[in-house]
């Protein structure tokens, strides 16, 4: 798959979950307020990497897209709720989200954390409304609900969370302590959105346990290119200011390792991840392709 050919299936996936999501919001009762505060973060726009890794498992184990859409939503709501709480007074204060005002900027700060509670709640809503035609069926939903709770609790991206909170204000962090705190931060909801593909496409056991370790290898080659880009990305493209981490003094890799040996590790992740895929025949493909986008991006 070239780069014309990934372009235009990240584009068309974009666009569909941008749809599905907008179906749901579109049912979705409350204040207006409120609503509105969950739109403004939720469809400013966002690359959708994780609902397309989502479906894009799902695909490459021979899945429908209608078998996973509900859940691949779930998981955009979810990590769109924990930039919003991410970007709080109390926590990285940020004033720029997506290429907009953030929402407590937007807003206000408590509507901003109602606006993450509710995204949180609603995707568990969404996850929670699959319809059992056998046991089966049931069994699957359920653990794709499990799968997703913990990555996205104390035992995952919210551990992750702490953890970089601490590591804030110039203390230092081991290579080894800086890869299990992004683990946590950012890796567990993609593998969890691969994993979750993965089985409500059917996948078989083998398979998705390929497609796990590919999950930690981009997931932890993400938050390397993200370290990157906030010291030399431009702003203006990625939607977000940079230099940010420098400012707070966080454990990063450009600060560990520097930027070039940074660059060569993302380089070896994203190798260990397409040795995952050789499982896999090309149904896989955009799987492979987005490995190489997520070192390459700008955004």
């Amino acid at each position: 798959m070239n780069n014309a050919d990934l372009s235009a299936y990240l584009s068309a996936k974009r666009q569909l979950v941008n749809g599905a999501l907008n179906d749901i919001l579109g049912q979705t009762s409350g204040s207006i307020r409120i609503v509105a505060a969950m739109k403004h973060t939720l469809m400013a726009g966002g690359k959708r990497l994780r609902p397309t890794l989502c479906i894009a498992a799902t695909e490459a184990v021979d899945g429908q897209i209608d078998d996973v859409m509900n859940a691949a939503c779930a998981i955009e709501m979810i990590h769109t709720y924990s930039l919003i709480h991410d970007d709080l007074p109390a926590m990285d204060d940020d004033h720029l989200r997506r290429g907009k005002p953030t929402c407590h900027v937007a807003f206000d700060e408590p509507t901003a954390i109602l606006a993450g509670d509710a995204l949180l709640t609603l995707a568990f809503e969404i996850l929670s409304s699959f319809q059992v035609n056998d046991q089966s069926n049931a069994v699957k939903w359920l653990t794709v609900i499990h799968t997703i709770a913990t990555a996205a609790g104390h035992k995952g991206m919210i551990e992750g969370q702490m953890r970089d909170i601490h590591a804030e204000g110039g203390q230092s962090l081991s290579l080894t302590e800086l890869e299990a705190m992004h683990a946590l931060k950012t890796g567990a909801l993609i593998e969890a959105s691969i994993t979750t593909g993965a089985i409500l496409g059917g996948g078989g056991g083998d398979q998705i346990e390929q497609l796990k370790i590919y999950a930690n290898n981009i997931g932890l080659a993400f938050q390397v290119t993200d370290d990157i880009l906030n010291v030399e990305g431009d702003p203006d493209i990625m939607g977000k200011g940079v230099g940010t981490d420098h400012a707070r003094q966080k454990s990063t890799y450009p600060a560990v390792l520097g930027i070039e040996k940074s660059k060569q590790f993302a380089k070896k992740l994203v190798n260990n991840a397409l040795q995952a895929l050789e499982y896999f025949d090309n149904k896989s493909d955009p799987l492979r392709a987005i490995a190489h986008y997520v070192i390459a991006r700008r955004r």
